[in-house]
């Protein structure tokens, strides 16, 4: 008998080993990407005091309206570069990228290079 391949679960462990490396602190923060069907979450997290510190989303009314569908490529460029502006409003020019487990290709892509067209760097 096969095991049933289960891709959620695949990813998370691609996350658990990928988190062993990368970690975020107060003066370069962690940007993590959660990506679903029909949008896509960032966040930028002070692992050292566990909290998140800004957080965008293909949901906000920025990005919806701008966009006919949250998700495609063009709505996840759009919520890279309104993370990018969020975090230079509060003075973060300098993150750590974790994709989360996912192939860095289409939407995760698509967000990183908008977060680095708003002005942050990786």
């Amino acid at each position: 008998m096969f095991k049933k391949v289960n891709k959620n679960e695949n990813r998370l462990q691609r996350h658990k080993r990928v988190r062993k490396k990368i970690h975020g602190s107060s003066e370069t923060p962690r940007v993590n990407v959660f990506r679903s069907n029909s949008n896509i979450y960032a966040q930028i997290i002070d692992d050292v005091n566990a909290c998140t510190l800004i957080a965008a989303s293909s949901l906000e009314a920025e990005v919806k309206g701008a966009v006919k569908n949250t998700g495609n490529k063009e709505a996840a460029k759009l919520v890279g570069k309104l993370l990018a502006k969020k975090a230079l409003d509060k003075g973060i020019k300098e993150v750590v990228f974790d994709r989360g487990g996912y192939i860095y290709h289409g939407r995760v892509k698509e967000l990183a290079e908008g977060a680095r067209e708003g002005g942050l760097e990786f």
